[in-house]
């Protein structure tokens, strides 16, 4: 990850009797070969058969800081953890393993390799991740102490020179120069060889973004001293070095001696503190590198050793990163991080990233199918823009229905629940997905995967159910689950005219002992792995330990369902219209199939109601409360649980019934009922202050929360004086700070009064006179559309007609990491904006500060009207 971030319950694995290492598959799936090397165009290659490389996966860290320690935590081995995570990376068809490994973990402060655990479980891990056919980058240099979250305990020679003195202090340079040589020297115990000359780790990339300024002369001298050291030792590998970090010095790096360059994408920035909402595809669009046209450049190698959409859970990022990374030439591309499965119900290992197969598995299946992009897209391949591209090759990627898919004859993945029809059922090899299709009905909310062995013959593997229960994004804490799992027999429809309808079931992972068939393709199935038979096919030579690819067929990892109470997830909408029905969902687990859930529903201190709520999916419940109770006040309820003679009441999960006489809790969940003619708030700063994204673009602008006279909260945005040195702006100076907030929940209930608004009312003040500020509304399909206000020294509320909104370019607001990346978005749309469409406000400051002292907008509130 980025500099400016640094690398911040037990449960049971059930795991087959086949847990060790698989062998090779029997069934003809050759494995990916060695050594590489980089040709005179920069192209990376395979050595034996002078084919281009593609290789696409993770970063994964369990050997060393905070996940290290937290496995110790939650009582969960290390080396049982890596089996099961490389099983995972496996079934997601993941062929590629990058980590910068905690120098501050494994060597003294002069450098000297220490043998120790995070040593030998890194060993162990490239053991498991060659077993896959998983190849490896190692970055044998971190730059930092393994505290993050916590505080640091590391003691090699990283916990006391900071990155600056690495390239400069001659002590640091020697440290890391002992440290490569023991480092590629290094014998690992499991597979025998020396971390040299392992075939499957095929390149080094010398440090993990290291932080340069000007002069160029010792970055390029400090590279070349780097690089040497490693082919010293008699490495001839290929060695990156990275070039993204620091990109004021990029000439540094075109002219030291290494073989590629390393960049890293962060396309909204990191840390957001909750859950990006919105279409945030034109982020991923392109990746375009400003200095690729230099021929030094060309001639080198490109690596993409990070990337993330962080603090997003929408399953349609990855695939296309993946298509824009071998659009800008990349061969390798790993993102950061997979999470532990032992510690992923808490999302602690930073909390701006979640990704993993059990706890995310729509995001997980995206992250498949982004492989399936990498490998299937051409180096250089272009592409039209956003929205143009969001069907190529054999993919489908949809914001509106949070869809991504892959769709060939051979093979069928999806994220989400989709109508489309597979290219060709018959010929089908692999499918997988989240949901259902027209091949599987599926009523769980885990992954499956269904594998062909043989005509009339499929392995399907279905993992547990995952029920988000609060926002992975906030702050992490291992006290606190962010996803629950459970294990349900859940419905199960499979159409595949090769199966039949009265195909049989046998389980085949450990403990799993069923045995039954069938009828008309429909079935129930809980948390396994399964052998699935047509009528009259013989399975006896089909066992757990059958080799299928790189896996053995009854091989099965899962967490153990999650041991605390029944949950409720529930947003009230912001609010909603009077005299009509309102239609309340939430999301719930532990509700059994005998159970029942109510809404109770009331008028503040009018009349109560008591609702049935209805089961629309797995652990989704609605109910509509009638429009006699929605007359304008405030609609406030409860949701009640009842399982026998026990009640628990949401929020809260108190026990009890709100009408009951003992029943003391307050909390209760409440929306306005507002007329027709009622204002919409979009921006509120009192109430939505920590679910918006405000920033300074720039290191001398920033943001804060301040009150007005009236004693009203505002968000401040502040341009400050250029540092130091630096020339101040010309006017017109672009984006200098800006807010964004997403509304789409808001209007839902206001739908039936959408088309009454007309204007959007800005309430705000600037210290400066006649203070230019651009309002802008964004589509679900990511067009922009924009009007200018002034503000000036008091509070006052400016009126733009919504007539008055043109189309304009998209400010990418998180800014996009690293900072040569385009900073706005221009897409022009073909008609005039459609309020029904509209979903995410800005707010973008674009002046310069005075003569002295700064700039301030403060902005209270932003609503239709």
């Amino acid at each position: 990850m980025i500099t400016r971030l640094r690398r911040s319950l037990p449960f049971f694995l059930f795991w087959t009797s086949a847990f060790l290492i698989p062998a090779l598959a029997q069934e003809a799936v050759r494995r990916p070969e060695g050594d590489v090397f980089v040709d005179k165009e920069g192209v990376l290659r395979w050595q034996k058969s002078k084919k281009e490389v593609a290789l696409f996966g993770v970063n994964y860290t369990t050997p060393f800081a905070h996940a290290y320690r937290a496995h110790q935590r939650v009582g969960v081995a290390h080396e049982q953890a890596i089996r099961q995570d490389v099983y995972h990376l496996s079934r997601l068809g993941l062929d590629a393993f990058r980590v910068h490994v905690w120098d501050v973990e494994i060597t003294d402060t002069l450098g000297n390799l220490q043998e120790n655990e995070h040593l030998q479980l890194l060993d162990f891990l490239v053991a498991e991740l060659k077993q896959r056919g998983i190849k490896i980058i190692l970055t044998p240099i971190a730059y930092w102490n393994n505290g993050y979250p916590e505080p640091d305990t590391g003691t090699g020679f990283s916990s006391i020179y900071s990155k600056a003195q690495a390239y400069t202090n001659p002590r640091a340079i020697l440290a890391q120069e002992r440290y490569l040589t023991q480092f590629l020297n290094h014998r690992n115990p499991y597979t025998k060889l020396l971390n040299r000359e392992d075939p499957d780790i095929i390149a080094y990339e010398v440090c993990n973004e290291p932080k340069y300024s000007k002069p160029e002369a010792p970055v390029t001298a400090f590279a070349n001293r780097m690089a040497q050291a490693i082919r010293a030792t008699g490495c001839r590998k290929p060695v990156f070095y990275n070039i993204a970090e620091s990109p004021d010095v990029y000439d540094a790096i075109l002219n030291a001696n290494v073989d590629g360059v390393t960049f890293q994408w962060y396309p909204q920035g990191l840390v957001s503190g909750h859950a990006l909402r919105g279409n945030f595809l034109p982020y991923v669009d392109q990746y375009l590198i400003p200095f690729r046209t230099d021929k030094r450049f060309i001639s080198k190698a490109k690596m993409v050793y990070e990337f993330e959409s962080a603090d997003i859970i929408q399953p349609i990022m990855y695939p296309f990163m993946a298509r824009s990374f071998r659009e800008a030439g990349f061969q390798w591309a790993t993102q950061f991080a997979y999470d532990p499965m032992a510690i992923a119900f808490a999302n602690t290992e930073y909390q701006t990233h979640y990704l993993n197969l059990a706890y995310t598995p729509a995001k997980a299946m995206s992250m498949l199918i982004a492989s399936k992009v990498f490998h299937r897209v051409g180096r250089g391949q272009s592409f039209p823009s956003y929205p143009a591209d969001s069907v190529f090759d054999a993919f489908r990627v949809s914001y509106r229905q949070q869809l991504s898919e892959m769709n060939t004859p051979e093979e069928f993945y999806y994220t989400s629940s989709t109508t489309t029809q597979p290219k060709k059922a018959a010929s089908l090899r692999h499918v997988a997905g989240v949901g259902s299709s027209p091949l599987v009905s599926y009523g769980g909310t885990g992954a499956y995967f269904l594998d062909r062995l043989a005509a009339g013959v499929w392995r399907l593997e279905v993992m547990p159910d995952a029920v988000p229960i609060r926002d992975p994004f906030e702050k992490a804490s291992l006290s606190k689950t962010v996803t629950q799992i459970l294990w349900n027999n859940q419905p199960l429809q499979i159409t595949l005219a090769e199966l039949g309808g009265n195909f049989s079931l046998r389980g085949l992972n450990e403990g799993n002992t069923t045995q039954t068939q069938a009828a008309n393709g429909r079935t129930t199935v809980r948390p396994g792995v399964y052998l699935l038979a047509a009528g009259g096919k013989s399975t006896s030579r089909y066992t757990a330990q059958s080799s299928f690819n790189q896996i053995k067929l009854g091989e099965f990892a899962a967490p153990a369902p999650t041991k605390i109470a029944p949950q409720a997830l529930h947003t009230p909408m912001a609010q909603v219209s009077a005299g009509k029905p309102v239609r309340i969902t939430a999301r719930i687990t532990g509700a059994e199939p005998q159970d029942s859930v109510f809404l109770v529903a009331q008028h503040y201190y009018g009349r109560t109601l008591v609702l049935p709520m209805t089961t629309t999916s797995y652990a989704t419940v609605d109910a509509t409360v009638p429009a006699e109770l929605a007359y304008p006040g405030l609609l406030r309820y409860w949701i009640v649980l009842r399982k026998g003679q026990q009640a628990l009441t949401f929020p809260g999960g108190f026990t009890g019934q709100p009408r009951d006489w003992d029943y003391y809790h307050t909390e209760n969940y409440a929306v306005p009922i507002v007329a027709a003619g009622a204002p919409l708030p979009l921006f509120t700063a009192a109430q939505d202050k920590d679910q918006v994204e405000a920033r300074g673009l720039a290191s001398t602008n920033w943001t804060d929360y301040v009150t007005t006279p009236a004693g009203e909260l505002a968000l401040r945005m502040v341009v400050g004086q250029p540092q130091s040195g630096q020339p101040k702006p010309a006017a017109p100076a672009g984006p200098s700070a800006a807010l964004r907030a997403y509304f789409g929940h808001k209007l839902a209930g206001r739908a039936t009064d959408l088309a009454s608004f007309k204007e959007v009312m800005v309430k705000g003040r600037a210290n400066q006179p006649a203070t230019a500020v651009k309002v802008v509304l964004q589509t679900k399909d990511a067009a922009a559309y924009s009007a200018t206000v002034q503000l000036g020294a008091e509070v006052q509320e400016v009126r733009i007609p919504l007539t008055s909104f043109r189309p304009d370019a998209l400010l990418l607001l998180p800014r996009p990491y690293p900072g040569f990346l385009p900073l706005t978005y221009q897409f022009a749309p073909q008609t005039a904006l459609k309020l029904t469409d509209a979903e995410v406000l800005q707010v973008v400051v674009e002046g310069t500060a005075p003569a002295t002292g700064q700039l301030h907008v403060d902005i209270e509130s932003v609503s239709l009207r």
